[in-house]
């Protein structure tokens, strides 16, 4: 590789890993997240032209927001509307909550976390906060934020515009809550960082059942989140459920394509290392007061990830901690999953009463893995022909091709056996 290139190839890293710092610095200090992006993306441009002659300078971070600020200040001298604007936007961000002090030998000041709230904002619509925050935080571009939630690249500049209109017109602050409302807001920041994992984990349509990319950008983001808030036991307990989960990522699937479920996994293939960082995050999101939602879910993943095999795995304990989710909760979805744990540790008969009297709840009528799971319990109950129809209602829900496939396959099975 020559000088050029590996000058255009560091620029390129540093610009997906210190984007969200780059910009969430120029926004604390304009106020205003179209000029911020604008002047980021010049000042990468330079830096295309000038660090390959110049060579890569010491502090690239440094370089990089000094060089936006004078191409900002630059532009509001030629706009002086637009600047005033700017200044009374400017006088609101300085009341608010001061970000953290930058770590030992950084270059450039971490704002991230104004930019957090900023973009997970409960004013702005869920669909809007997970493009705005991969947008913004994760540094991907308008096709690759489309591509994350599979749509056109139109409609997902569409989104992105629409966004920051509202934080425009809003007034919407680019601020940490204050103590008093960080309990209140923090949860929006982490649902919109389990969204995009989820995606990431679980694809909700295309032919794929994973989308590996998608689910480490949620799990970096997660990351920087759990260093800006390393007191937050609910970060670190949204970390520890990412890692947990997506250490089973090469498991998940097999040659052709579909799903492998749970117990039918060959964990050896399993990412020891993350499950081991994961684990020892949990006892951490777990201890100093109540449990919170992410922990508890990340202590039932603790739980299968420690186990050898499904028999030998404390479904007791699982059953245990999904009481305590549910408590929390009141989901459906989270009284599907304790069904299923249920019949894991007393019998398909005990798990598939528990299944039919949510029958008749909205929220699960158009999600698969219910009907699915009704299947799986009346197969094992002998009920072949009960099992095929919710095979075929499954089939019919199901998102994605590879899911499809594996409903398939479990359709013909019982379909034969019957």
């Amino acid at each position: 590789m020559g000088e050029r290139a590996a000058a255009r190839a560091s620029v390129e890293a540093m610009f997906r890993e210190e984007y969200g710092r780059l910009l969430a610095s120029l926004v604390h200090r304009f106020g205003d997240l179209d000029l911020a992006e604008e002047v980021a993306s010049e000042a990468v441009e330079a830096a295309l032209v000038h660090w390959p002659v110049d060579g890569v300078p010491d502090r690239p971070g440094a370089w990089l927001l000094t060089t936006a600020r004078r191409k900002a200040v630059d532009r509001l001298r030629r706009d002086r509307a637009y600047a005033a604007r700017l200044a009374v936007m400017q006088v609101e961000a300085d009341r608010a909550v001061p970000a953290p002090p930058p770590e030992a030998g950084d270059d450039l000041p971490d704002e991230r976390l104004r930019l957090f709230f900023t973009c997970a904002h409960p004013a702005l619509p869920a669909e809007d906060r997970a493009a705005l925050t991969l947008r913004c935080l994760a540094g991907l571009t308008t096709p690759e934020v489309a591509r994350a939630f599979l749509v056109p690249t139109a409609t997902m500049a569409q989104r992105i515009v629409r966004a920051k209109k509202k934080i425009r017109q809003a007034r919407i602050p680019f601020r940490v809550p204050g103590a008093d409302e960080l309990p209140e807001r923090l949860p929006g920041v982490l649902g919109v960082l389990y969204s995009v994992f989820t995606e990431g984990y679980a694809a909700s349509s295309g032919p794929d059942l994973q989308r590996p990319d998608v689910a480490e950008e949620a799990i970096r983001l997660a990351r920087i989140l759990h260093r800006l808030l390393p007191a937050e036991r609910e970060v670190t307990g949204l970390l520890a459920l990412m890692l947990l989960v997506h250490a089973r990522r090469d498991a998940r699937t097999a040659p052709d394509g579909s799903p492998v479920l749970l117990d039918e996994q060959d964990r050896s293939r399993w990412d020891r290392p993350m499950v081991e960082e994961g684990l020892g995050l949990v006892p951490v999101a777990l201890t100093g007061g109540p449990p919170g939602p992410y922990g508890v879910q990340a202590a039932i993943a603790a739980l299968h990830d420690e186990a050898a095999d499904a028999a030998s795995t404390d479904w007791p304990q699982i059953v245990a901690l999904y009481d305590v989710l549910l408590a929390l909760t009141a989901s459906p979805v989270v009284a599907l999953n304790r069904a299923v744990a249920v019949a894991m540790r007393d019998g398909p008969r005990a798990g598939l009463a528990l299944l039919d009297e949510l029958a008749d709840e909205p929220r699960l009528r158009g999600h698969h893995p219910y009907p699915m799971a009704r299947a799986d319990l009346l197969h094992r109950l002998g009920r072949h022909a009960e099992a095929a129809d919710a095979y075929r209602q499954a089939l019919d829900l199901a998102g994605t091709d590879a899911e499809r496939t594996l409903l398939r396959r479990r359709l013909t099975q019982v379909t034969d056996q019957h």
